[in-house]
């Protein structure tokens, strides 16, 4: 008897499986070196997302400290780093405009939920099915929202704030475009200017770190010796208040528990909890988890490529969904796995999860120890990061690329997942870059399969078969988009034909579409006085067919596992006298 049961993934298999393949002191140095690097470029990162995504910066901290934990201790990828990533600035965004921070946050744990279950059901499989078109379309396109999202800060604009949509932004941002401060532009363009060059001097430094020192202390000096300037800074735009404490910027706590559900709604009092609010952040949750789940398994395959090692796709969104449910009630916001820090860790030499832990205590300890100096950033230079982030994700070379060399079909279904991410959201452009992908394959498929007729001597399995005897061979799947197409050619045979053999043995799979199909053509031939000899179907799909009631019936309708075997019940039955029935009615 089949075991139903429900499989639960084992826990913690990246880091299981990298003790299995040795751990010592010389593999933990180098996690630490790895965790140590990360956790220098996560710091500003983190921040940077969570502003992007509206939330206070402290947030993104919160989120690389309690997510990025939980998911490398209990996930299925041995380099995986966890933590806010840019995809999710489109989705997260609007969640924040209309529900408010405690909205995120109940969001994000529903998601975590979801994650949970998708990982309990096995379906960490199913990344395979998203086509590589309609990833890097909704990416390009994220790329672009989050790059004119950071226009305002790079420029020193105040525009009339900032909606959901992208055309509405971009005029905004246009009409407070006189207002541009030439201070905090220099200094954005300085922080640009070191993120994009200092890589080439291949330093152990990281960009992000040096740039965000040298924009912080250029708007130091600036705030303190130039009369009449003020540069925009964390401490300057973000307060804080915690059991009684306030102060600006970053607070220098650790993170507390607190539900989700406790945190402001978008009029600034606690938000509740209620079915109905439950109700309206399903579908964004849903939204969430999707991505959550296809960037996660992408960042590990991409991990698997770089060091040959095979992750748990299931395992690891159970961990995503343990680290998105942990999160939240420690004011954490989405997190999933980031393909930049993940690379970064596996080149600074990390060999398990530990890694990502140490990344996590490094943003801990800066959270509590320099968080007076994380708010001297100004936001000039964290837009600046952001921009290099946004290049990087959009993958223009390989955009362009595929303009230029990839099929029709495919041009199409990009630019589509791109415009629609662009002017409307995300979970569009996938939903209907997917439906149009497998619209694309289905008629792709229905291409290939097809019946022709084919000379019987040129088989010689045939033999010598009497006059009378026409030979089909039907290429193919057999389903919904192909099989009304490839069966219905045979409606109509030579009017000397009295049996029909049909090849099948390339015939992998009959869906209930092309059992309807071939049950037609059946009562077709039966009218003309035409007999079907179907060859070289599987046993598994002989028996569909005949629990569908298309059985044997003596010179009329039978099975043969190959043509010689066709060919023989062919002879026999024109060897026999049969009953002649009429040809058209």
């Amino acid at each position: 008897m089949q075991d139903r049961r429900l499989h639960v993934p084992a826990l913690a298999t990246g880091l299981r499986a990298a003790f299995r393949s040795g751990y010592g002191l010389a593999q933990l140095r180098r996690d630490l070196m790895a965790g140590l690097t990360i956790g220098i470029v996560a710091v500003p990162l983190s921040m940077a997302l969570a502003i992007a995504t509206g939330v206070p910066p402290q947030h993104g901290l919160y989120t690389a400290i309690v997510a990025g934990a939980v998911i490398a201790l209990t996930g299925g990828s041995r380099f995986s780093v966890s933590g806010p990533t840019a995809a999710f600035v489109v989705i997260l965004l609007p969640i924040v405009q209309q529900y408010g921070l405690g909205g995120l946050l109940l969001a994000t744990l529903m998601a975590g939920l979801i994650l949970l279950v998708l990982g309990l059901t096995r379906m960490g499989g199913l990344i395979r099915f998203v086509p590589y078109p309609v990833v890097l379309g909704f990416t390009a396109g994220i790329a672009v929202v989050i790059a004119v999202l950071q226009i305002p800060d790079l420029l020193g604009l105040d525009p009339d704030g900032m909606g959901e949509h992208f055309t509405e932004n971009v005029g905004r941002i246009v009409a407070a475009l006189p207002g541009l401060d030439p201070v905090e532009l220099g200094i954005g363009l300085m922080t640009l200017a070191v993120l994009i060059l200092w890589p080439r001097l291949r330093t152990p430094v990281p960009a992000p770190l040096v740039g965000l020192a040298a924009g912080a202390l250029a708007a130091w000096a600036v705030n303190h010796w130039v009369g009449g300037a003020e540069v925009d800074t964390i401490a300057s735009r973000f307060t804080w208040t915690l059991d009684g404490e306030s102060g600006t910027g970053i607070p220098p706590l650790p993170p507390h528990f607190q539900a989700p559900w406790q945190l402001p709604g978008p009029d600034g009092e606690p938000l509740g909890l209620s079915f109905g609010l439950i109700r309206d952040l399903a579908a964004p949750a849903f939204a969430i988890a999707m991505l959550a789940a296809i960037e996660s398994l992408l960042c590990a395959v991409v991990a698997d490529g770089l060091t040959r090692t095979r992750h748990d796709p299931n395992a690891e969104l159970v961990g995503q969904g343990l680290g998105n449910i942990a999160a939240p009630f420690f004011g954490g916001i989405t997190a999933t796995a980031a393909i930049a820090r993940t690379a970064t860790n596996i080149r600074s030499g990390a060999v398990s999860p530990l890694s990502a832990v140490v990344h996590a205590a490094v943003v801990l300890l800066a959270v509590v120890a320099l968080a007076g100096m994380l708010g001297l950033v100004p936001m000039a230079a964290l837009a600046a990061l952001l921009l290099v982030v946004a290049w990087n994700m959009s993958e223009a070379r390989h955009f362009v690329h595929m303009l230029r060399s990839a099929p029709a079909g495919d041009v199409a279904i990009l630019v589509l997942c791109f415009g629609l991410t662009v002017l409307f959201d995300m979970v569009l452009a996938v939903g209907v870059g997917v439906a149009l992908a497998a619209a694309l394959f289905i008629r792709r498929m229905a291409l290939l399969t097809q019946a022709e007729a084919v000379p019987p001597q040129e088989d010689p399995a045939m033999g010598h078969l009497p006059a009378g005897v026409a030979l089909y061979d039907v290429n193919g799947p057999l389903f919904f988009g192909a099989a009304e197409k490839a069966l219905t050619s045979l409606h109509t045979v030579d009017p000397g034909v009295r049996t029909v053999i049909l090849d099948m043995h390339d015939v992998p799979t009959m869906d209930a579409t092309a059992i309807v199909a071939l049950h037609t053509l059946i009562q077709e031939m039966e009218r003309q006085g035409v007999a079907l000899i179907l060859a070289g179907l599987p046993t598994r799909i002989i028996v569909k067919l005949r629990r569908a009631g298309i059985r044997k019936r003596a010179g009329r309708l039978s099975y043969a596992s190959d043509l010689a075997r066709a060919a023989a019940v062919a002879r026999r039955w024109h060897g026999a006298k049969r009953p002649a029935s009429p040809r058209n009615g």
